[in-house]
């Protein structure tokens, strides 16, 4: 099983971003599908996520709004749309699939990618 993410890069504040993240080795539609971020000095944290079951998307109070999660099936690939980019934004991005109604549960996902840096700053 690998998940290869992908989209990272520097943006200035307003801006946006579309991070991707390509599955190989399982379905993305079988499981719970999501994308956790951790920020220099903090712990790692839930964005988004699309559950398995029943296809309800979930995501944190600070990116409600703004970042939109979809799962391209075909492609069996998992994006993050991101748009009006805040500078608190600035994390490194890892997409993470979990079996199960496991959304955003951090400890409860079974694969992880390497991260996608993601930088806003002027």
């Amino acid at each position: 099983v690998q998940l290869q993410a992908s989209g990272g890069g520097l943006v200035q504040p307003g801006g946006s971003l579309r991070l991707s993240c390509a599955a190989s080795g399982l379905a993305l539609d079988d499981y719970a599908i999501g994308w956790f971020r951790q920020a220099p000095g903090k712990e790692r944290e839930g964005v988004s996520c699309i559950n398995s079951t029943d296809d309800n998307t979930y995501y944190a109070d600070s990116v409600k709004g703004r970042f939109t999660i979809s799962r391209g099936n075909a492609e069996n690939t998992l994006y993050l749309q991101m748009n009006i980019l805040k500078p608190e934004d600035t994390a490194v991005y890892f997409c993470a699939a979990g079996w199960g109604p496991v959304c955003m549960v951090h400890d409860a996902m079974d694969y992880w990618g390497k991260g996608t840096l993601v930088t806003v700053s002027s």
